[in-house]
């Protein structure tokens, strides 16, 4: 065939038989050999060695209760009531026995009040069910004087009698004391809130009783009227870590609070006495972190609502909280 000349059917055939041939005599070839690839990556370098880590100790606390006994020691407790049952574990009495605990103080100290943080070298002093006696109290203003708090475990007590009050007027009336029933209604078990919420329900003019328990006291109080500072309540000292208790889920150990949270959750806590009657740093310092971070008063509501919804705040208590928290954040206070 020579150039310029257009190629038959028959030609075309045949060259695409060729072509198909040659391929069948390559992949015959090439049969049983695989197509060279390239080698395997060497695999990562391990990361550099750090500080090899050691088991966090065990942490052991001490303890003696208020009013006089030889010292314990007591460890592995996540919350208040595990921590009420080592205590009574080890002085061979009963959970339900302890009102309350201390740091660093046998006495009726408010300031000194264990909530829901204790510093890895505090001291814990429990407080047992002394005197009973029950008072009758007759309302002649709306506020009876009291501010509440509770112990975590169901033990409502008073933390402060405002001067001039009617409770002040009543002398065996004490800080410290137990409220364990109303009218012989037992309040075992309510929390401070719920307590104070019957206390300003009771109608004014008409008598009613409390039956109040005083915690035990040695020799040297008998006699004391122990009335709580109104300032630096709950105070640590900086630069030490704290045990963080928590209702749900296990303890932590984590620094004291900076100046910001500190100063923030006073403010919280002022305005929980003021709208509901209660004072409680572990519960203002939750309502702090909820509220730390949030941008908006509907985001704050709706992150206190997942952790407190139980409490049903008043929309303008939660207000009052954002603005407070700003104003700290801010410098205004």
């Amino acid at each position: 065939m020579q150039n310029g000349e257009a190629m038959s059917p028959q030609d075309s055939k045949a060259g695409a038989e060729a072509v198909e041939e040659q391929k069948a005599q390559n992949q015959s070839q090439n049969q049983g050999c695989a197509e060279p690839t390239a080698p395997p990556l060497p695999p990562p370098s391990p990361p550099p060695p750090g500080p090899p880590e050691y088991p966090r100790p065990r942490l052991i606390f001490h303890t003696q209760l208020a009013h006089g006994s030889p010292t314990g020691r007591i460890h592995g407790f996540t919350n208040v009531k595990e921590l009420y049952a080592k205590i009574a574990e080890v002085f061979n009495i009963s959970p339900s026995e302890i009102l309350f605990c201390t740091l660093n103080s046998h006495k009726v100290d408010m300031q000194k009040l264990l909530g829901g943080q204790i510093g890895l070298e505090d001291f814990i002093f429990a407080h047992v069910r002394g005197e009973t006696k029950e008072v009758e109290v007759t309302k002649t203003e709306d506020a009876l004087g009291l501010t509440i708090t509770d112990n975590g475990a169901g033990y409502a007590f008073i933390k402060r009698i405002k001067e001039g009050s009617t409770i002040d007027q009543l002398k065996t009336v004490c800080v410290g004391d137990h409220i364990e029933a109303i009218n012989d209604q037992s309040i075992v078990g309510c929390r401070h809130y719920e307590v104070a919420k019957m206390l300003k329900e009771q109608p004014r003019g008409i008598p009613f009783t409390l039956r109040l328990v005083g915690p035990k006291k040695a020799f040297d109080m008998i006699g004391m009227r122990t009335r709580a500072p109104k300032s630096n309540e709950g105070k640590m000292v900086n630069g030490r870590e704290t045990l963080r208790l928590r209702s749900k889920g296990a303890a932590t150990v984590q620094e004291v609070q900076n100046e910001f949270e500190e100063q923030a959750t006073k403010k919280v806590d002022d305005l929980l006495e003021s709208y509901m009657g209660i004072r409680d740093l572990e519960l203002a310092t939750t309502i702090v972190e909820a509220g730390k971070d949030k941008k908006n008063p509907d985001d704050f509501a709706e992150a206190l609502d997942s952790v407190l919804g139980d409490f049903a705040f008043p929309d303008v208590f939660l207000f009052d909280v954002w603005g407070a928290i700003g104003d700290v954040k801010n410098g205004r206070i």
